[in-house]
């Protein structure tokens, strides 16, 4: 009888601590869920996360054939080790659960969604069928649940896309390189069939400023260079620096070393190899050409030639990639800025009109914009927890709580996936790569998944 009363005793003591949902099992999310655990001040933190698998654009956004930055995952994934972090997979807020119900039932929400969507051109033919955004390109070929299946045109011989990151350079890199080197990654096979069946042989790389400028980074910039069967194709009149130019070498370490490596490239004699990326400096584009698809890209000088009057050029295309940067989508129930594609708020809470949403927060990339690496969420993440932990002491209880929600979910058959299930789809998709004899394969369709966890469930 005293071990019941006791049982009983520490059950409403533990019921009464306090409680935090975060939506968004991404970098972001997944650092701040550190933060909130390493801090001891809540008894249980729920993760909600859209799709079945966790690590965002750790697993959808990484190239799959850069394995090493994707085992970041291992890191992220060490809260879920606490009994006190519960991972709701497949689980999206607006369509299975409200905001107004997070919070009635949390005395924490934190929003860390990241960004999906794709800054646009503004210029005229970018609807035309063929001209696609990067991070949808980039969905369809990590396998994102709920990416489009894209169809590479028929005609495929010239690709441009748009763009001077590390983004621009992936999308290159994977339409340039020989399919049969992404069958050991963990593209979906689909893909990677799409991508073999290419009649692809030119990529050309538009940006609208000069090296200098650019956002490439090193690994990536230099893996390039080292494609086999890929020339890469550099006008030198581009590589002409100004004093501004130098100016940006002498106080940023990155931009000496891509004028370093590009110049080199610049001075290779083409090996006559099958495909070739083009590098377009000092270029934007004006148009997008063509009456029912992509059938190519005006592009005109943003510097005038020392000798010559700048005049637009026609790049052959049959397919356009924007990748000019990523935009953030409305949460329903929350304020939004969309100029920047951003959730408005001040050291993470959430403000509207002025006025702090008390106890709601954003981190990550909807907190500040698409902006640095990885890594980078990490000290935002940080700052965002400091937020949290503050106002902690001042936040009104909840009405409900984390079992109520639950319990709501089950209600609605909502088919909510937990860590366990994630490890069944993990060792599942491992299961599929080992013929290959790499990395796991990427399931990239709902209807699988919950087939594959069912059938592992049992």
């Amino acid at each position: 009888m005293a071990q019941i009363w006791l049982y009983g005793l520490m059950e409403e003591e533990h019921a009464m601590g306090r409680t935090a949902a975060i939506v968004g099992a991404g970098p972001a999310g997944l650092y701040l869920l550190a933060n909130l655990l390493e801090a001891d001040a809540f008894r249980q933190v729920d993760v909600f996360e859209a799709v079945p698998a966790p690590f965002g654009l750790v697993r959808y956004g990484v190239a799959p054939d850069h394995p090493k930055t994707r085992t970041i995952s291992k890191v992220l994934a060490a809260g879920f080790e606490y009994t006190d972090a519960h991972y709701f997979g497949n689980v999206m807020v607006g369509r299975d659960v409200s905001l107004e119900e997070l919070r009635r039932n949390y005395d924490v929400v934190a929003f860390s969604t990241g960004m999906r969507g794709d800054r646009s051109l503004g210029i005229p033919g970018e609807d035309l069928p063929g001209s696609i955004g990067a991070s949808e390109l980039v969905a369809w070929y990590t396998g994102h649940p709920d990416a489009p299946k894209v169809s590479l045109p028929e005609n495929l011989q010239s690709a441009v896309v748009i763009g001077a990151g590390n983004v621009a350079l992936d999308v290159a890199r994977i339409l340039a390189r020989d399919p049969e080197d992404l069958v050991t990654t963990s593209m979906p096979r689909p893909v990677v069939d799409t991508l073999k069946a290419s009649t692809i042989t030119d990529v050309h790389v538009v940006a609208r400023r000069g090296p200098a400028q650019a956002k490439f980074s090193s690994p990536e910039l230099r893996e390039i260079g080292k494609l086999d069967g890929v020339d890469v194709v550099i006008d030198p009149d581009d590589l002409v620096l100004s004093h501004d130019d130098e100016a940006e070498i002498e106080s940023r370490r990155q931009a000496k070393t891509t004028v370093k490596v590009i110049g080199e490239w610049s001075e290779r004699s083409p090996s006559n190899a099958e495909r070739r990326i083009h590098f377009h400096f000092w270029r934007r584009p004006a148009r997008i050409l063509g009456v029912t698809t992509v059938d190519g890209v005006e592009v005109e000088p943003t510097r005038e030639p020392a000798s010559t009057p700048a005049r637009p050029t026609t790049l052959p295309a049959q397919m356009v990639v924007r990748a000019i940067g990523y935009r953030g989508a409305p949460v329903p129930g929350l304020p939004f800025d969309d100029a920047s594609g951003t959730i408005p708020s001040d050291d993470g809470r959430v403000v509207d009109q002025g006025r702090p949403v008390a106890g709601v927060y954003v981190t990550g990339w909807l907190r500040r914009g698409p902006t640095g690496v990885i890594g980078t969420n990490r000290p935002d993440a940080g700052q965002v927890a400091a937020s949290i932990l503050g106002d902690l002491p001042d936040l009104a209880e909840p009405e409900g709580s984390p079992e109520e929600l639950a319990a709501l979910l089950n209600e609605r058959d909502a088919h909510r996936l937990t860590w366990e299930d994630w490890h069944r789809l993990e060792s599942y998709e491992a299961e599929l790569g080992r013929p290959h004899g790499g990395d796991p394969i990427v399931v990239d369709d709902l209807e699988t998944v919950l087939r594959v966890i069912a059938a592992t469930s049992e």
